[in-house]
């Protein structure tokens, strides 16, 4: 193992814990896991099976809902999808609130989500996190391989002349911001609740994210 894919390795496994229980990125998509189990919840009659992605302050809200659907599906096709979309809405408008998120209508399905969220979704289906691990690990390794390697490059020279010592600051500024953040994302744990995509949520004052370069 070389040095390189040590250091990421250890990397890995940090954000991979420090993810755990991080919200789904694709709760208010069609095909995402509450409009899946919504659907399983309507042809099965039973709500519980739904419950867990909201409250319990919000539990009374989605029965009543969830009631108001069952009574009006059964009038015709069209008075179904009516009343299945209502809920679909309604369940995820509520789950996003629990999150603190929020809800901006049902995004379509296929909606295309990066390599990430499908993977972590796929190790915890098939018990096997190895493609998960190899693909943070890949990005890891690029990233830090490739801002170290250039700061370094341009630092040896960076005595050279004013100019090659702001390059340098060039190299160096953003090869340290990488590092930071994927630092703080290891480090500091993921609140259900915070918006999805950044990691500026998670830092606290004092951190080095209050640093202007």
């Amino acid at each position: 193992m070389s040095r390189w894919t040590g250091i990421c390795s250890v990397a890995v496994l940090v954000l991979v814990l420090a993810a755990a229980g991080n919200a789904q990125a694709h709760c208010d998509t069609v095909d995402g896991p509450v409009v899946d189990l919504a659907r399983h919840a309507l042809a099965k009659g039973d709500v519980r099976i739904i419950l867990p992605w909201v409250s319990a302050e919000k539990e009374g809200e989605i029965r009543k809902a969830f009631d108001l659907t069952m009574a009006v599906r059964g009038k015709g096709e069209k008075e179904r999808e009516l009343a299945d979309m209502y809920f679909f809405e309604t369940l995820v408008r509520v789950h996003r609130e629990g999150e603190g998120a929020p809800y901006t209508g049902l995004k379509p399905a296929g909606l295309d989500l990066g390599p990430a969220i499908p993977a972590a979704d796929k190790a915890l289906e098939s018990g096997n996190p190895g493609p998960l691990l190899k693909l943070i690990n890949e990005k890891i390794h690029d990233g830090i391989h490739k801002n170290y390697m250039d700061a370094k490059e341009r630092k040896a020279h960076s005595g050279e002349s004013v100019e090659s010592g702001r390059a340098y600051v060039q190299a160096y500024v953003p090869y340290l911001h990488f590092v930071e953040r994927l630092y703080l994302d290891a480090s500091t744990p993921v609140a259900h609740g915070a918006e999805e995509g950044t990691h500026d949520v998670r830092m606290k004052p004092g951190t080095a994210a209050e640093h202007k370069h």
